[in-house]
Formats: C-alpha cells, structure tokens, sequence
C-alpha cells in the first residue's frame, strides 16, 4: 500500500491527514511513479482551503519527481527507471501514484530530483509569464511582488540573464537581503514603505511597463498604479486573498491598461508546450544562469507544519517534501 496525503473536507493544514492508498498498475497512457521529492506550493494551501475548490476527499500537491516503475499499454515515450518530473496533477503528497504519461517530463542529466520537484510549476510559470504573457525585453524595468518567494527567486536571476531591472516587493528586510542576493535590483519592504510611490521614483514617474502580482488583494490597487499608460497588469495568485469584483472603466482611467488572469494549465496544455516550456526552464538552469535553491525539507508526515510556515510567510524560495 502507498501513502498518500489527503483532505476530506476543506479547511486548515489540520484537516490534512495520511491515508494508505492503493496504487495497482497503470492503465492506458498510464505510469506509476515512485516519489523522490515533492514540491509544495501556495496552490496547494488554496486548494485545501476551498479558494480553488476541488471535488472531496482529495489529494493534496501538484508537482513531483521521481523513477517511473511500470508504464501501461501505449506508452512509448516513458520507461521503467525514467527519472521523471511532472506539474499539474493533484495528489502529489504521496509516495507512489499514477500520472498521465503525457503530462510527465524525462529530468536531463545536471537536474537533481530535489530540484526538478521543486522547479516544475515554479519555474514553468516565470518560464512563460516573462517569455510569452509579457515578454520582457533587455532594458525594461518591471515589477515583482513576493519576490522572495519560490517563484520570485527564480524570476529574479531569469530576468536579470534577460537584462531587466527588476524592482521587487518583500515583507521584511531579511527577505530583501535575499531578493538582492538573488539579482533583484531595487528592494521594496511594503510593511515599510508605498510601493507605488517608491516605483514611481525609481522610474521617474513614468511607472513600468508590466507587474507581476501573486499577493491579490493587499497589493491590486497599488499595482495599477505603477503602471505606465499601456502597461499590463499580470494577477497570477492570491497569497492575500482573491481581488475583488472589478470595474473595468478603472483600466481606462488609469492609462488603457491591459489586464491579465494567467495560470501554467493553459499555457502547457498541448504537449508541445508541455516540453519547450520545460526543455526553457531546464536549460536555463543547466546553465547556472539560474539556481534552484531548496530553504526547507520537511517530512511528508510533517505536512500540516509545511502549509501553517507556508500561510505564515515563514519560508523563503522553494520548499519540498520527502516522502
């Protein structure tokens, strides 16, 4: 029997709770991965909350690396022994499952299994927020809030080898120092300080081009207003709480500000982007231009612990599980 964490009502990282799960062998387009390391994300607390609802009981997590132990009838991309990573697949918590081959990557030489658990959905989504929602140019300044955060660190070192300044927001001075260890420019402490004003001196009023928001709620008005006329504004999480209903005619009054509501499933839903977009991120970190660095490990026993740091703005960069 494998061991999976699941959640049978929604709620606190208390509802969460170990289960032994049967696996059996896998179906059609079908392989069953044995877990090395699992990536924790702030997708997963909004899932188990009921802010993402999903249908109950549930898995919890969504990405996770490993060795494909059996594949089933018609898979040929994929054999036992494969070193493997995969997002977008909830149940991840779990120390074997099945996973649709097609939505499984093989993890190249260089890649540690830590890591590769740790990058999928982090990395795939600064992979195609800067390259494909916006794609910055060498030169341009942006915004980035949370940029002490698992995604945000690796925004930072990505756009910096794309030759952008970046102007970061954190929620204390010791993840500051982090952020400008990690390449980020022009540091933020929104406890302290207007993050509007301050980006609009940094940019002689002129505001940025783009933002990049994962807070939501707390930071929504005050993004707008760092944005130049023509700027986009790129909501991708709410770590404070969903934005509210919006007036559109505030994107007129603003400077026609473009709006968007972008998530990772849509921009890897074909397999052909599935695999550029990762190939992209494996490359990049190949190179060194970009470190994927592990703050925490916690047991997989341990995982209620693991969401009430996570919720409590107590981890920095990427943090994992082991099963």
């Amino acid at each position: 029997m494998a061991k999976a964490v699941r959640f049978h009502k929604i709620g606190g990282p208390e509802v969460l709770q170990m289960d032994e799960v049967q696996v059996g062998e896998p179906g059609p387009g079908q392989a069953r991965i044995r877990h090395t390391a699992i990536g924790v994300n702030f997708i997963d607390t909004y899932q188990r909350s009921g802010m993402y609802p999903v249908p109950l009981p549930s898995g919890a997590g969504n990405e996770g690396a490993g060795v494909v132990e059996a594949v089933g009838a018609g898979v040929s991309s994929l054999k036992p022994g494969d070193r493997v990573a995969y997002t977008g697949q909830i149940g991840a918590y779990s120390t074997q499952r099945l996973v649709p081959a097609d939505r499984m990557v093989k993890v190249p030489e260089g890649i540690s299994d830590e890591q590769a658990a740790s990058m999928m959905l982090k990395g795939m989504t600064v992979q195609y927020l800067i390259h494909r929602t916006y794609k910055v140019k060498s030169g341009e300044t942006v915004l980035w809030h949370a940029v002490a955060g698992g995604v945000g660190l690796i925004a930072c070192q990505w756009l910096k080898a794309l030759g952008a300044t970046v102007i970061g927001t954190v929620g204390s001075d010791e993840k500051g120092a982090l952020a400008k260890a990690h390449g980020c420019d022009h540091v933020i402490n929104y406890s302290k300080e207007n993050f509007a004003e301050r980006v609009k001196a940094l940019t002689g009023g002129k505001g940025v081009p783009v933002v990049y928001d994962s807070v939501g709620k707390s930071t929504w008005e005050g993004s707008l207003d760092c944005l130049r006329p023509l700027g986009m504004m790129v909501s991708f999480g709410n770590a404070s709480g969903a934005v509210a209903p919006v007036n559109i005619g505030i994107l007129a009054q603003k400077g026609s500000l473009y709006l968007t509501r972008p998530t990772l499933v849509t921009y890897t839903s074909s397999r052909a982007d599935l695999e550029a977009t990762s190939k992209s991120l494996f490359d990049v970190v190949k190179s060194g231009k970009v470190k994927i660095e592990i703050t925490a490990r916690y047991k997989m026993a341990d995982v209620a612990q693991c969401h009430r740091d996570l919720e409590g703005r107590k981890t920095t960069g990427s943090v994992i599980l082991l099963p």
